[in-house]
């Protein structure tokens, strides 16, 4: 008995120990968090669909000058396609595979904002909390709150247009936060907080600086334990790729003003500090369509769902159906995100209802990052009519547009004369 009660103790005080590690890691045993979207169909997509993805992103990267490109595209009613196409480098060749890892750009900001919804709810912050509060290095943002910084309507500058040329001429260099945030604060407000959307990297790099010191915890460790953890994104993480990674190439412009696409940039090692909570993930193709999923459902906090309910819209002149909220895009029934980093454009969006998930990449940052939305969506229509695997039901809703209309559109955005070779 004796033993016995010596055995009992010693697990007693294991479980103990172990209740106190997890404690002061700040998180629980068990966090996986399930994604409640319809169940995919086995087996690829209809040969004639793939025939068509394939034709749109090649099309996307003759016109973005990308040697290469990763895609995703789930279909829960017909099937799903991820392939890797295209080369690593125009000169020197090099397979595309589809699980490289490469930089996810502005699916950060929702992340980001992952995180400030799962703090609120916590109890740790507040949504209107004034950005002063938490970062006292910009004591006159009495005015803004952490909401208005997640929703993109502070009417803080942008610092990406001022530091992408040294970015590229000097990849290494580390930036902190704060030096970034000044080159985005340094720009006149555009209104007053909370009137209208202006896009702002400045503005999520102050809401990770807030969430750290609110959280007393890095912003990496932050993205890991809200969001890569519970949807066991094993690649997924605020750091530069590792392992087999998609090269990032910039195609330098001549004096005819077209892109030398030919002969493109490695870029791959500009710093990852260039983005911090504004752009700097990175992951994979299947991961990111995963998030995707995520982020439009709601499933990294269930019960809460008002965080898209009252979005604004993207920019004069944008489209009805084209909105802001919550640090995504809301694009008709879908929502994501997308935009461009030094050597990538990228884009991931999902309809919460259907379960459409489309997630692409491609290697060239050249061109407009809007090339990634318009590529998305015109998977998106694509996909969106694909047919009914045996058993199954395709759903009767459809796109406020069509994928002749991207197709188009990116075509004549073309910045390269030819087709990178």
């Amino acid at each position: 008995m004796t033993a016995r009660l010596a055995t009992r103790r010693a697990m007693a005080a294991a479980s103990a120990a172990i209740v106190v590690t997890l404690a002061l890691a700040g998180c629980s045993p068990d966090k996986h968090v399930e994604v409640d979207v319809p169940p995919q169909a086995d087996g690829k997509l209809a040969e004639a669909t793939v025939e068509q993805l394939k034709d749109a992103v090649t099309n996307a990267m003759e016109a973005t000058g990308s040697s290469g490109a990763i895609v995703g595209v789930w279909v829960p009613w017909s099937g799903s396609w991820v392939a890797g196409l295209g080369t690593q480098n125009p000169v020197d060749g090099g397979k595309v595979d589809a699980d490289m890892q490469f930089r996810a750009g502005l699916v950060t900001r929702a992340m980001t904002c992952d995180v400030l919804y799962a703090a609120a709810a916590e109890g740790k912050v507040k949504l209107n909390d004034p950005v002063a509060t938490w970062v006292p290095s910009v004591p006159t943002l009495t005015d803004v709150t952490l909401e208005q910084l997640c929703d993109g309507t502070s009417g803080i500058g942008s610092y990406s247009k001022h530091l992408t040329p040294v970015w590229l001429s000097n990849p290494e260099r580390r930036w902190s936060p704060r030096e970034l945030a000044s080159f985005g604060l340094g720009e006149p407000r555009s209104g007053e907080p909370g009137a209208a959307y202006r896009d702002s990297d400045a503005g999520y790099v102050l809401l990770g600086l807030a969430l750290e010191r609110a959280l007393e915890r890095s912003a990496a460790e932050l993205i890991q334990d809200y969001v890569a953890d519970p949807l066991d994104l094993e690649a997924t993480q605020l750091a530069l790729p590792s392992g087999s990674v998609l090269t990032g190439l910039y195609a330098p412009r001549m004096k005819d003003g077209k892109n030398n696409c030919a002969e493109p940039r490695d870029v791959s090692n500009v710093s990852i500090t260039t983005g911090f909570t504004d752009s700097g993930v990175s992951s994979t193709i299947t991961e990111l369509g995963r998030y995707a999923q995520a982020l439009a459902t709601g499933a990294l906090l269930p019960g809460k769902d008002d965080r898209f309910d009252d979005p604004v819209p993207a920019g004069v002149g944008a489209p009805s159906w084209f909105n802001m909220a919550g640090g995504a895009v809301l694009a008709g029934p879908l929502v994501g995100q997308f935009g461009a980093v030094p050597g990538y454009i990228t884009a991931a969006f999902s309809d919460p209802s259907s379960g459409l998930t489309v997630a692409v990449v491609l290697n060239d940052s050249a061109a407009n990052s809007g090339v990634g939305a318009q590529l998305a969506w015109e998977l998106a229509a694509i996909a969106s009519k694909a047919p009914a695997a045996s058993g199954q039901t395709a759903p009767e809703a459809g796109l406020p547009w069509t994928a002749e209309q991207y197709h188009e559109k990116i075509a004549a955005n073309a910045i390269c004369a030819t087709p990178a070779q």
